[in-house]
Formats: structure tokens, sequence, C-alpha cells
């Protein structure tokens, strides 16, 4: 069909021409889609205002040759301007929709779409502390992408836990057998976290110092950044003063 409609989250904008912006968006039922939002960046744009980072909006696009055009666009979650308003959250959210937009490179993912509209929701609440829901969804984006992390039993032969090592090479602790050399030891206080905010246990995540919080942070954008091959650089600028 050359008209359709589907429920949208921006991920990011690029402006094309004078006037016009390139949105790169994770829909529900199409994947990611890149689209032409015509006039949007003139001041007496209907919808500009809707196609920014963060928003989820209910868009129609018209099918194109190379990239599809946006001819409508209406709110369904308006979480842009109150991440933006805090910049714990908005660097959290900078780093999800880098995220969605690396695990859904080659195809859309319902699961990846709904996780990452609830993580935003999330934030713009201000429900938990940012970082707290940036590792969570980062863990859980991972595990639907195909790269689920073992907080548990071994990552590599399947002992029964619990284990001291993580290896983020290997997908999570290790027994002591199969741990290489000089893998670092962490903590049952923080691998405990780290099963808590894959399982969304919200209590015992909040209830973790800030310096388990910070431990668990470091071992979650390793994972991250060994998983998705290349460095997200939306990263380093997250803020860890409201953890």
């Amino acid at each position: 069909m050359p008209v359709y409609r589907d429920e949208a989250v921006v991920l990011r904008t690029h402006k094309l021409g004078e006037a016009d912006r390139i949105v790169t968006m994770l829909t529900r039922q199409h994947g990611k889609v890149r689209a032409v939002a015509k006039g949007v960046r003139r001041t007496a744009s209907k919808f500009g205002a809707r196609l920014e980072p963060f928003m989820v909006a209910d868009v129609q696009l018209w099918e194109g040759r190379t990239l599809d055009v946006i001819t409508q666009a209406e709110s369904l979650g308006s979480y842009g301007t109150l991440i933006t308003d805090d910049y714990g959250s908005y660097t959290a959210a900078s780093v999800m929709v880098e995220t969605a937009d690396r695990v859904t490179e080659s195809e859309g993912s319902l699961q990846q779409y709904l996780l990452l509209v609830g993580a935003l929701r999330s934030l713009s609440r201000r429900e938990h502390a940012p970082t707290l829901t940036l590792d969570s969804y980062l863990l859980r984006a991972l595990s639907v992408a195909g790269w689920a992390p073992t907080f548990t039993d071994c990552a590599r032969c399947a002992t029964v836990g619990p284990h001291h090592s993580i290896v983020v090479q290997l997908g999570g602790v290790v027994c002591d057998t199969c741990a290489p050399p000089g893998a670092p030891k962490v903590d049952a206080v923080t691998i405990g976290l780290l099963g808590a905010l894959v399982e969304g246990d919200w209590p015992t995540a909040e209830a973790a110092s800030e310096s388990t919080r910070s431990k668990a942070s470091g071992i979650v954008a390793a994972y991250a950044q060994w998983h998705l091959e290349r460095g997200l650089r939306s990263l380093p600028h997250v803020s860890r003063e409201s953890s």
C-alpha cells in the first residue's frame, strides 16, 4: 500500500534542505523507518514538535522510492520535554535511542519497540533513578536481540551458581573452571543488582548503594559495547549524579 499508519518512537533526526528533516523512527509494526518530514523546521509547522527525539506518535506515511514521507503525526507520548528538562534523564534516553537504533539495524521488533517506549515513559515520570532505568533497558534490549546475559549459572558450561567472576565476552558469570586467568571477581551484591535489573526487580535495585550501582553500570556498559561491536557515542555523557 502506498499509504500506511503506525505508532512510532523517534530515535534521531537530521536536517534536510532548508525546511525539511529526515526522521529515523522505530515503529510498532514496520520496524525501523527513515522518512522525510517536509516543512517541519518552519515556525508554522503543525507537527514539527511531535517528531523530536524521544517522542511517541501515531504517524501516517506515504511510501517513497528511497525514503518514505510523513504526511501526518499525532502525539501519543510527549516524553521529549519532560526528559530533556532533566540532564540525567536526557543522557540516559540518548543512550537508549542509540541502542534501539543499533539493535534494530536489520529488522524491527515489537518487543524492542515496547521496551523502548516503556523505558522512556519511566524516565519522563521519574519512576527510578535514570541510570537504573538505563542499565535495566540495556540488559533487556540486548536480551531481546539475542545476547541475554546470565548472572546465576555459568554462562559457558551452565554449572549452577552462585559464581563470582564476570566475563562479558562469555555472556555473564562464569565458574572457576571456565574463568580465564585474570577474570575479574565481582561481589555477590553487585551480581544480585545485575540480576534484578534484568528481571525488573525494582525494590532490590533501588535498595542498592551508590557504590554497587556504579560497579553494575560499568559491567553493563562493557557488556553492551562488546556485543554491539562498537562504542555507544552517547554513553560517556551519561550523568551519574542522580543515581
